[in-house]
């Protein structure tokens, strides 16, 4: 089986980030958004985290989007700056391949050189195992559950955090 190859986001991938999100937010959990966003808007949240400083990057198998990742800000307030929120959406049809924790793998590694301390996942479901398992396979410990603080798709849904150290974490000032 072929790797995907990890590169930086570009304008033209953002039809097939459309799809994938959609398909997220239309028949999963992962998202709390109820409607899927169009190709303008993807554009436009794209283009506010990488002009802001954040990495957005992409999983690229046989030419096609396999799969996206993110990091933006955790919270707005000036001292949450050093903390970042990870998001990372696959296709359904590369799931279990991989390509998650290879998404994940770099995105750490990108915020660390950014000079971000922190990494917060906020997964939306408990019941999103996979998730659950790339992020603790990649260092994170889960911090808590919030309990039923979402409702999509007929149904109460949590939403578990975990959090990682990024650098020297908060062993040092910024």
């Amino acid at each position: 089986m072929r790797e995907a190859t990890i590169r930086g986001v570009r304008e033209s991938d953002i039809a097939a980030i459309t799809r994938i999100y959609a398909e997220a937010v239309a028949h999963g959990t992962a998202s709390f958004e109820l409607e899927p966003p169009d190709d303008a808007e993807m554009a436009r949240r794209c283009r506010t985290l990488i002009e802001g400083g954040f990495p957005y990057i992409v999983a690229e198998l046989d030419g096609t989007v396999a799969g996206y990742a993110y990091a933006g800000p955790y919270r707005a307030r000036p001292a949450y700056r050093w903390t970042v929120e990870d998001s990372i959406y696959i296709a359904p049809k590369f799931h279990r391949r991989g390509i998650g924790a290879r998404l994940l793998a770099r995105l750490i590694g990108d915020t660390e050189r950014s000079g971000f301390r922190q990494m917060i996942a906020v997964i939306g479901d408990s019941l999103q195992v996979p998730s659950i398992a790339v992020h603790a396979a990649a260092g994170f410990t889960t911090i808590g559950t919030l309990r039923s603080v979402g409702f999509k798709h007929g149904k109460w849904l949590d939403t578990v955090l975990m959090q990682r150290a990024l650098g020297t974490g908060d062993t040092a000032p910024p």
